[in-house]
């Protein structure tokens, strides 16, 4: 398998399969600091980010910001205090696509671009 950052998401419909509990757990060791997390009923990606204050941390919020508009595919960011907690998940199925692990993966690329 590529590495996931290199991978294209692929448009989503409401009746695009989940990925399977043997995919899922392909697809995690490859994002070691992720978290799969039950959150509403809905598994969920989960990371928490650190930084040195609020301005990095809002510099790494527009980058997410940014590659999810251009992808069409939308997380959960919580914006803090020297630290950002982003969420993937697809809303359209109520679970975990493989693209929420392709964007996770690019999530973890930014942010070592910026440290």
């Amino acid at each position: 398998m590529s590495k996931l950052t290199e991978q294209s998401c692929e448009s989503c419909r409401a009746d695009a399969p989940q990925v399977t509990d043997s995919e899922k757990q392909d697809l995690i060791r490859q994002l070691p600091d992720w978290d799969i997390v039950e959150l509403d009923d809905e598994p969920q990606l989960r990371r928490q980010f650190k930084f040195r204050n609020f301005a990095e941390a809002q510099v790494f919020t527009n980058k997410v910001a940014d590659m999810a508009e251009e992808e069409g595919h939308h997380p959960a960011i919580l914006l803090e205090y020297g630290k950002v907690t982003v969420r993937w998940w697809t809303h359209k199925i109520g679970g975990l696509h493989k693209n929420d692990f392709i964007m996770a993966a690019r999530t973890d690329q930014a942010y070592q671009q910026q440290e």
